[in-house]
């Protein structure tokens, strides 16, 4: 009676142990791919105005008032889309407020981490 026991108990062990080792595969969680690189033309805006400056005022100059009580973005007025910057992009963007830009980096959501700017054409 003590070896069919012993076999019994065995046996709910192993069993056991090879429902609990896909449940376990299961709870680790798996890092997330990096968002591939884009490239994304628009123009260095400000998060105030978006897609449209202060009429009669200088587009770089409005951006470059605004963006002190905000921050510079990519606004792509062809899509309509106002993309924000990483803090790479805050800084590099400043010298090209309110110029069209092409720009590299990744997309995530509607932020941008930027990798390159230059004039766009």
């Amino acid at each position: 009676m003590k070896t069919n026991s012993l076999r019994f108990l065995s046996l709910v062990v192993i069993v056991t142990a090879i429902l609990t080792l896909p449940v376990s595969a299961l709870g680790q969680k798996r890092k997330p791919r990096p968002a591939p690189e884009r490239i994304l033309i628009g123009y260095i805006s400000d998060s105030s105005c978006g897609l449209q400056h202060m009429p009669g005022m200088d587009e770089k100059e409005c951006t470059l008032m605004c963006a002190k009580n905000g921050k510079f973005v990519l606004a792509d007025r062809d899509h309509k889309l106002i993309y924000r910057l990483d803090k790479t992009g805050q800084e590099k963007s400043r010298e090209f407020a309110g110029q069209k830009v092409k720009v590299k980096g990744r997309v995530t959501g509607k932020t941008i981490r930027l990798t390159a700017i230059e004039a766009a054409t």
